[in-house]
């Protein structure tokens, strides 16, 4: 089958995007010069492709969204900066995903397999890792990092520069203004830390030895009135530098805006 046979006859495709073998475009579908497409990508209908964005292998897009223009930032000055999206991503009906700025890192990026629900915002210069979801109508301000196997409920908002540890679950409705170590869940809009994502961890295949010993690193940090210091010493001298304890704590050491506790 030819190329032109899969992209719709009402579709707007540039001349100088890239097509990946296998790619379907529909109807009323524009897709802007510098575009580039992997292999058997599917835009179902009225999908806005602009700017320097690239598509991986398998990526399905629905209705009405909306990726890769301009930041909603006053010192943008029309840079090409880029999105990035990885393999067998899910971004469905109204979701926008803005382009990274040139005083951020350049480029704003969703890795492999994650799924963005319907009219989710993702702001200029973040960051999601690999197989994340991110539910219905979540606001993500610039510079934002989510890491790999995070759930975020619907509704929820996440401030400028924050960072979503891995596997972490937020109830929807949640406002994050501080960083969120890994493993956790929580919810609210002054969101409260509510113990250890066990049922997430257990999906993903942690031992109840693991999870026994996250459960300690949570009394440790949140359950007993410790400064940072003191927790962080006492949760190696009592639980050792686990793998997953070395990850919680360099979480935290690495944190500029102060972690959720």
């Amino acid at each position: 089958m030819e190329i032109q046979d899969l992209i719709h006859s009402t579709a707007i495709v540039h001349p100088r995007a890239t097509i990946g073998e296998g790619s379907r475009i529909g109807p009323f579908c524009i897709v802007e010069e510098n575009v580039v497409l992997g292999k058997e990508c599917f835009l179902e209908s009225h999908v806005v492709l602009r700017g320097h964005t690239r598509l991986g292998d398998k990526v399905r897009v629905y209705p009405q969204a909306v990726i890769g223009a301009e930041p909603q930032h006053v010192g943008y000055n029309g840079e090409p900066t880029r999105v990035e999206i990885g393999n067998g991503v899910v971004i469905r009906e109204g979701v926008t995903i803005h382009r990274g700025t040139p005083f951020g890192t350049g480029e704003t990026r969703i890795e492999d397999h994650s799924y963005i629900m319907a009219y989710a915002h993702v702001a200029h210069d973040c960051r999601v890792g690999k197989n994340v979801i991110i539910a219905n109508s979540v606001q993500m301000a610039g510079h934002v990092e989510i890491e790999d196997f995070a759930v975020i409920g619907g509704l929820s908002a996440i401030a400028q520069h924050c960072r979503i540890g891995r596997y972490c679950y937020l109830g929807g409705c949640s406002g994050i203004r501080k960083d969120l170590p890994p493993f956790l869940l929580g919810k609210g809009y002054q969101f409260r830390v509510q113990g250890i994502n066990v049922v997430g961890l257990t999906r993903q295949g942690f031992s109840s030895a693991t999870l026994a010993r996250l459960k300690r690193l949570y009394k440790i940090f949140y359950l007993q009135k410790l400064t940072v210091n003191q927790a962080i010493e006492k949760a190696l001298l009592e639980i050792g530098e686990t793998d997953d304890v070395k990850l919680f704590i360099d979480f935290i050491k690495g944190s500029k805006l102060g972690f959720t506790r």
